[in-house]
């Protein structure tokens, strides 16, 4: 399709992980040690997330403007250039504000299937990021947002007509470029809110099923606990007991996140289906204490790393 000639708005969501977390990541070891379990996970898309207006710029660069979601509305601006891919990756490398926006920048130009047509076209593209509702930080997934943001602001702007499988993936590619060594769960954002998805991740392939049988209402409250995350702590933890485990905490996480929450998904998928809405609590109990047992501090580097919090005190609530 021909690229864009007029103002385009765009929503990109939050995700919530149901169940499943880190999954993603252990999951991408199958590539070197098919001994690993896939992972599996269930992800819904939140109604939070990013609001933009997307159009063509002149030159070759990308603008982006970045609206807080701290409630004072503060602005920040950036110009990156398209045609310097050094000058991307670098920013990228930094790991600073804006490292997600150049890490997916210099994906798309260098390595993706789209580069030739984006650096032909004489054009760049304007981002007004003019609200953000999605809280930071939070276990959200608002780095991803912000890549899958970028890559269909992309897509809009170059007439690149790209799929929600294609945008996951420079997204993906993107975030992997800046010190954030994430797995590929978070890019579920881009189908959108409400909409719960079952992924499996074998090695590097990818598979992306909905959830279209939902028995029953299910009400999730998501609680900010007000408790500290780091990401790159977290992976850097992990990567102690992968891809060959050498203690018997190793071998717990491998338990955890592989055959055990095999189960602990396929029971989540079949009472989601049902309407089983206690049946559902249980597995959320019981993938909570799985997840008491074998997580130690020491594996995962942080002691506030999110859990699933947004239990309910009466799980007939959800």
């Amino acid at each position: 399709s021909d690229p864009a000639t007029a103002t385009t708005e765009l929503f990109v969501s939050g995700r919530v992980c149901l169940l499943g977390e880190h999954s993603d990541w252990a999951g991408g070891f199958r590539a070197a040690e098919p001994s690993i379990c896939a992972g599996r996970c269930i992800v819904v898309g939140t109604h939070q997330g990013l609001h933009a207006r997307v159009s063509i710029s002149f030159g070759k660069t990308l603008r982006m403007t970045s609206t807080r979601s701290d409630g004072d509305g503060g602005r920040s601006d950036c110009v990156l250039p398209l045609d310097n891919p050094t000058a991307l990756l670098r920013e990228a490398q930094a790991g600073g504000y804006w490292s997600h926006v150049a890490g997916t920048c210099h994906h798309i130009v260098t390595t993706s299937v789209y580069a030739d047509k984006v650096n032909s076209a004489a054009h760049g593209v304007t981002i007004d990021n003019y609200r953000t509702s999605l809280p930071v930080k939070k276990g959200l997934s608002s780095s991803a947002a912000v890549c899958v943001l970028v890559a269909r602001a992309f897509s809009h702007a170059y007439g690149l007509a790209c799929s929600t499988r294609d945008e996951m993936e420079m997204a993906y590619l993107g975030e992997r470029t800046t010190p954030s060594k994430c797995g590929r769960m978070d890019q579920a954002c881009a189908y959108g809110p409400g909409k719960p998805v079952l992924l499996t991740f074998d090695g590097d392939h990818l598979s992306v099923d909905p959830v279209d049988r939902v028995g029953a209402h299910l009400h999730l409250a998501v609680a900010d606990l007000n408790a500290a995350k780091d990401t790159v702590a977290i992976l850097c933890g992990l990567q102690t007991a992968y891809p060959r485990p050498t203690t018997a905490i190793h071998e717990g996480v491998h338990a955890l996140l592989g055959h055990m929450n095999q189960a602990f998904v396929s029971a989540a998928v079949r009472a989601i289906a049902e309407g089983d809405v206690e049946g559902l609590g249980r597995v959320y109990v019981e993938a909570q204490a799985a997840f008491d047992l074998h997580a130690e501090e020491k594996v995962w580097g942080a002691k506030e790393m999110a859990q699933c919090s947004f239990f309910a005190e009466d799980r007939r609530e959800w």
